[in-house]
């Protein structure tokens, strides 16, 4: 069919915000596919039709197939100009439009693929600044970063179509020092890397993109196309998409439909629209068209009933974003139209939540909601991405899964967290927290059945994570095992098994020097080897469980190309190689392949252009989230960008602002933000105070509230009843209630008898922190045992050099604890301080002493009672006196109990071991008097220690506590008395490691009574 020569209506159309753009395009072509005359004789089979991006593109394709109602048809040829939005700057290198342009694309080097771009660009960065030393040090990990912010900066002023050269051209003078030094860097981008490009034979992906279309605009400019051409929907704010929409409108058979063209704004409002504006983009390109808004036609069918109630809508929120000069013409239009303001309000809500969590969940009722109403569709819209995930999470409390379209971040999704655990814990030396987090991992089994891999990982935690640092490395896991083994007397054939399987799966990488730089492609064979085999399980091969799923299929991508670029990187330490791989995989996106629920959206605004839905919700109306804030450019000023002819910053918002106002027109909309983010004050979007500010001139008190929505979300956690939370009353029979205890368990009863029977009676133990800083138990352990060999070897006579032998001592007591490398790091040094007091203070402890005894293993049966009970302790140094009388000591490393507590009976230890010593009931030691009680607190500091006498009248305490003692063991022969938690008021405020097991914070904060 010959092309017609006429044109029987205007090339421009639009289609007016708010209207279901898709369906209205296809309704359209469907009925009248020559467009009123304009296409002649054009079947909808003939027509050519250019959207911004591939989602639009399925989206009218899904709406002809709809207008078909099931009949067979023979659609549209329905292209994207590029593969996402323009103005993402994200560009397929590979596209053309149409044969006609072929010949110019063919023409063309192909695009340098992003990844292999950015790791050259972070080689000429590093060689820069090793020729630059005053620019500071620059890691691999810091120079890909720069290197990717470098790409981005390139794609934008190719697509701007600045040259670069031009660059040159800026004056290092008129500028301050900082910006001069920044010209100086871009010389990278203006005078090394054309040459780079021209070396491999390859261009910039956004150069090459604007020459297709540039290409294709002249093809179809010398020779038009045999069939209509429409482009729609774009905005052309990339100048080489404005030149092509310019050639489209001048075909013959061509037309440009515009998104939300605001006819109806003031001429003098039109001529102040800037940067920032919604409609800045479409004046920009009907000034590049030649055009202006009378040359417009609404797009036919248009104009129906329903489309004048959106108009109504569209021109409320085009009149309240009118440019800030033109406002004083708002009296004008509230004089003409402010009857019809309350029915353009007309299904238009807003939510003001008072947290981020409470407009989630006011925002997952609203689309639950939508799934009662029978094939109705809802839509979040929202550049939160954080927000996007509060919702789809709350969605899932009814079971159902959405898909947040904006995708997740490559180095978000769970393999590559497991590859950035594996390098951690490398870099670590598999230090416990680290090693944790990578063995606990859903992906790790080391060749292992995934049960018996996550068992053998809790044993290893409980055996040598827990407590102080192993040695470094696996091999410092091997000596914390020869040592766990030796004192408890047993082997441990898995945990030995286990440690083999990781030494085996990560030879590979652990064979390189950890910071010795490598072949980065020797480097990342040996590191994904490693990943590999540490992913394997018993009947599937590592890479087979690696690599799997939407996200397993973007990294093993990632990676493939990684590797294909690898002779180009940088040589890489494998210390350095996380920060490198991160960096290279920002920005970096897996999407869905396919959504899961078929009427339930999350949309990002780009995603959301041209899509339609029954209710859409706008979320994260806050300044700074929406719009977002005007990111200040690291390469150029603003002067800079000015001179250089690049758009400002406020660009942006403009294009945020006409997506706002594209949603924000259609039927039913909610408008939600949060009042606080964060714990701070949220400001709301300058488009709702702009929106508030002019609906109050109208007379109308602000945008109609939904706060149903948000008490529905207030309320739907909270219980019919609250019933107050009591205290624990456990109350076990006397079979059940301990017969055997230890001094330290008398201490715990009178304090807090509840820890007490967690710990007695039902052998709950507290387990250490997962690489605790040289706990007190084993810094105790270790003084102990030094004290104690000091005593066992001077019982009776002291050393001449005391302080010499004590070091001698604790050389040999420290050398024996190689597993735990913190404690002697720490506490060696503060022994030498105790060694140093104890010179001092032990000629005056042994005056009139005739032996000294250490670690004393001692009992006491206690009668009287319903069944006889035996009392244990162990001394830590009992001195008998040339009288008889008997001196005993307790060695502190932490707190020491006062007199007071000492006297009243709340500690005691001490008393009770006096009325062991009276009673005969130390091994060895002769039964006596006992005249003192003394704390050496050894804490090792400055003074090195503290000798702490509590009395001199030790036999009365030692009775005053066994009389204590007896009633208290008898009180709790009564099977009705309970252990309960907290009872004295004095150590309420002290933490028990039983405290969570006793819900303390839930019955201590509430106003119940204690029950029965």
């Amino acid at each position: 069919m010959a092309p017609s020569s006429r044109k029987a209506a205007p090339a421009l159309f639009t289609m007016p915000s708010g209207l279901a753009f898709a369906d209205v395009m296809a309704r359209a072509l469907s009925e009248d596919a020559s467009l009123g005359g304009r296409f002649d004789g054009a079947a909808l089979a003939d027509i050519t039709i250019l959207l911004p991006t591939r989602r639009a593109v399925r989206t009218l394709s899904e709406a002809f197939l709809r207008q078909s109602g099931g009949r067979a048809m023979i659609l549209p040829s329905i292209r994207p100009m590029g593969d996402v939005d323009e103005e993402e700057m994200l560009l397929d290198p590979g596209f053309s439009f149409r044969e006609e342009g072929a010949a110019f694309g063919a023409e063309l080097p192909p695009a340098m693929e992003s990844l292999s771009r950015q790791i050259v660009l972070t080689k000429l960065i590093n060689a820069w600044g090793e020729v630059n030393p005053d620019a500071g040090a620059m890691s691999a990990g810091q120079a890909a970063a720069l290197a990717g912010d470098l790409g981005r900066f390139l794609d934008a002023v190719e697509t701007e179509g600045v040259e670069l050269s031009a660059l040159q051209d800026l004056v290092p003078g008129d500028y301050a020092q900082n910006w001069q030094i920044t010209l100086e860097f871009l010389q990278i981008i203006t005078r090394y890397w054309p040459d780079i490009l021209a070396d491999k034979g390859l261009i910039d992906p956004a150069r090459r993109r604007t020459l297709l279309l540039e290409a294709q605009a002249a093809a179809w400019a010398a020779k038009p196309p045999q069939g209509p051409v429409i482009a729609a929907g774009s905005t052309g704010s990339v100048p080489a998409s404005a030149k092509l929409l310019s050639v489209i409108a001048g075909l013959p058979q061509g037309a440009v439909v515009l998104p939300g063209l605001d006819l109806d704004l003031a001429p003098e409002a039109w001529e102040a629209v800037g940067e920032s504006h919604p409609q800045f983009g479409m004046k920009q390109l009907l000034e590049r068209l030649g055009a202006g808004r009378d040359d417009v036609a609404l797009w036919p069918g248009a104009q129906t009933a329903a489309a004048e109630k959106n108009a109504a809508r569209a021109r409320l929120l085009n009149e309240a974003l009118r440019p800030a000069e033109a406002t004083d013409g708002w009296r004008a239009v509230l004089a003409a139209e402010g009857k019809d303001i309350a029915g353009a309000l007309e299904g238009l809500h807003l939510i003001e939540a008072a947290n981020a969590r409470e407009e989630a969940l006011a925002i997952a009722l609203i689309l639950r909601s939508v799934l009662e109403e029978k094939e109705k569709t809802a839509a979040l819209v929202t550049p939160d991405r954080s927000l996007a995930r509060r919702v789809a999470a709350e969605l899932a409390r009814w079971g159902i899964e959405v898909d947040d379209s904006s995708g997740v971040p490559l180095a978000e999704t769970p393999v590559f967290i497991f590859l950035r655990l594996l390098l951690e814990a490398v870099e670590e030396d598999f230090a416990p927290v680290p090693l944790l987090s990578l063995l606990k991992h859903p992906l790790a089994a080391a060749g292992m059945a995934p049960g018996d891999f996550r068992a053998d990982v809790r044993r290893l935690e409980r055996a040598l994570l827990r407590g102080p640092r192993p040695a470094p490395g696996l091999e410092g896991l091997e000596l914390a095992l020869n040592a766990y083994e030796e004192e408890r007397k047993r082997d441990e054939p898995r945990l030995r098994a286990l440690i083999a399987q990781l030494k085996e799966a990560t030879a590979p990488l652990l064979q390189l020097p950890l910071f010795e730089k490598q072949e980065a492609g020797a480097l990342l064979s040996a590191f994904l080897g490693a990943a590999e085999a540490l992913a394997a399980r018993d009947e599937v091969e590592g890479a087979a469980r690696l690599w799997a799923g939407d996200d397993g299929e973007a990294a093993a991508a990632f990676f493939a190309a990684l590797m294909e670029a690898a002779n180009e990187a940088p040589a890489l330490a494998p210390a350095g190689l996380r920060a490198f791989m991160e960096s290279l995989a920002l920005g970096r996106v897996v999407r869905p392949r396919f959504g899961r629920h078929p009427r339930l959206m999350i949309l990002g605004p780009l995603e959301a252009r041209l899509q339609q839905a029954d209710c859409l919700i706008l979320g994260g109306l806050n300044e700074g989230v929406w719009p977002a804030e005007t990111k200040v450019d690291p390469w150029l000023s603003r002067p800079m960008r000015r001179n250089l002819g690049l758009y400002s910053p406020e660009r942006r918002i403009g294009l945020s602002a006409h997506d706002f106002v594209q949603a924000a027109a259609c039927p039913r909309v909610f408008l939600t933000r949060a009042l606080k983010v964060e714990g701070a004050p949220a400001v709301p979007s300058r488009w709702l105070l702009r929106l508030e500010s002019f609906l109050k001139g109208a007379g109308i008190d602000g945008l109609p509230l939904a706060q149903k929505w948000t008490h529905w979300a207030r309320e739907i956690d909270v219980p019919s009843a609250r019933q107050a939370a009591l205290p624990p009353r456990p109350a076990p029979p006397l079979h059940a209630r301990p017969d055997r205890l230890s001094v330290t368990d008398v201490e715990t009863l009178i304090r807090d008898p509840y820890a007490f029977y967690a710990r007695r009676v039902l052998g709950l133990k507290a387990l250490d922190a997962i690489d605790d800083f040289a706990p007190a138990r084993d810094r105790g352990i270790l003084i102990h045992r030094a004290l104690d060999t000091f005593v066992k070897r001077y019982p009776e006579t002291l050393p001449e050099n005391i302080e010499e032998v004590l070091l001698e001592i604790g050389e040999e007591v420290f050398a024996d604890a190689p597993d735990r490398p913190e404690v002697i790091a720490f506490w060696q040094p503060r022994y030498e301080q105790i060694a140093r007091f104890l010179a001092s203070a032990e000629p005056e402890l042994r005056q009139d002493v005739l032996k000294a005894y250490g670690e004393i293993e001692g009992m006491l049966e206690i009668g009287g009672l319903k069944r006889p009970v035996s009392l244990h302790a162990r001394a830590d140094r009992i001195d008998v006196k040339r009288s008889g009388a008997l001196h005993i000591m307790d060695y502190k490393t932490g707190g020491v109990p006062s007199a007071a507590q000492v006297e009243s009976g709340l500690s005691p230890q001490l008393s009770l071991e006096a009325a062991m010593a009276e009673a005969g009931g130390f091994e060895n030691v002769p039964k006596g008097p006992v005249e003192t009680l003394t704390y050496l607190h050894l804490a090792g500091g400055e003074q090195g220690g503290a000798v702490k006498k509590i009395t001199e009248e030790g036999s009365r305490l030692a009775a005053e506590a066994l009389g204590g003692l007896k009633g208290l063991l008898a009180s709790y022969e009564n099977e009705s008395l309970p252990y309960l938690s907290r009872p004295r008021v004095q150590f309420i405020g002290r933490y028990s490691d039983y405290d969570h097991l006793a819900r303390v914070k839930e019955w201590s904060a509430s106003d119940g009574e204690e029950g029965a």
